[in-house]
């Protein structure tokens, strides 16, 4: 007799893995999950939803066998999404994959995204965990995230204000993030990165409770988020600026961590080149009017002024 479970498929495990789950996040457990969508306060309010990996950064997770942070990743990665279009994250959905479930490992993860959706001040509504025989290597496994916020129409953030004059802001990255990895593997060894772990897993700063007093206030400042994810600047920045004007960056306007001067000698990169794959130490980019810089000054701890907007045609030059 040829079972499920002997095709690879531990139904009990996942049941097991599901208790584990609603310990820390009752809401879960059903076929869907509902959240009353608060309308107080909002006068035409528009969902947003946004949907994201944690990509090869999984790879230095599974040489190290340390698991406990790439659910921060996750969400990260999705919730600080939201913040750009001015939304408050609401709820929080994951799948989960692999070949054969660990359920210790999966309950590694799952607490993770349940830290990060802590911090973002959202619900992990719900989720999938699929065990799929022969199609993943043995040990690993790959993260999806889904995110759902909300914001008034009146009060989306969509880069329309940003005038020639505006400031630019930076605030700094945790590290890597969740990006770039792909050439990390490249020029560091599988002995060197299960060494330095620590290093290469450290989470994804999420910004929400950093940027929502800026986000919600009745006095907007914010006339563009970007978070500085793939791309890096050359790739993000533009995203959030209208025609007729372009982001001005200055070079060594802020302190770059010395992971990312390592990872340039060592891929023999231009400068350009770094711009445009890694975060260089900024996670999120901020433009405001210059009588507003103090005001984002003092509610954020670590704030660098890094560029101007100017006029001409969109995107980024560096000075």
């Amino acid at each position: 007799m040829i079972t499920y479970k002997k095709a690879g498929v531990d139904v009990e495990a996942g049941s097991d893995l599901v208790d584990r789950i609603k310990k820390m996040s009752p809401m879960i457990g059903g076929f869907a999950g509902l959240f009353p969508l608060p309308m107080k306060g909002l006068k035409e309010p528009q969902l947003v939803g946004c949907t994201d990996g944690v990509g090869t950064k999984l790879k230095i997770a599974f040489l190290a066998d340390q698991h406990g942070t790439v659910g921060i990743d996750l969400v990260a990665m999705n919730v600080n999404d939201l913040l750009c279009c001015g939304a408050k994250p609401l709820f929080f959905l994951d799948y989960f994959a692999c070949g054969k479930l660990d359920v210790d490992v999966a309950e590694q993860v799952v607490k993770g995204i349940v830290n990060g959706c802590k911090q973002s001040n959202c619900v992990l509504l719900g989720g999938e965990t699929a065990e799929m025989p022969g199609f993943y290597e043995p040990g690993e496994y790959d993260l999806a995230g889904f995110a759902t916020g909300v914001v008034d129409k009146s009060k989306v953030i969509d880069g329309k204000k940003v005038r020639p004059g505006d400031i630019i802001l930076g605030i700094p990255s945790s590290g890597l993030h969740s990006n770039g990895y792909s050439l990390v593997r490249k020029v560091f060894t599988d002995a060197e990165l299960k060494h330095r772990w620590s290093e290469f897993l450290t989470p994804t700063m999420i910004y929400v409770k950093a940027l929502w007093p800026l986000i919600s206030s009745q006095k907007p400042v914010l006339k563009a988020l970007a978070h500085i994810t793939g791309e890096g600047f050359i790739g993000n920045i533009p995203r959030v600026l209208p025609k007729g004007v372009q982001a001005r960056i200055t070079m060594r306007s802020w302190p770059v961590p010395e992971l990312f001067h390592e990872i340039q000698n060592r891929a023999g990169l231009p400068d350009d080149e770094m711009f445009n794959t890694l975060n260089m130490g900024i996670g999120m980019v901020l433009v405001v009017s210059p009588k507003d810089v103090a005001v984002v000054e003092k509610q954020i701890r670590t704030v660098y002024p890094i560029g101007v907007i100017e006029s001409g045609s969109k995107g980024i030059r560096f000075a």
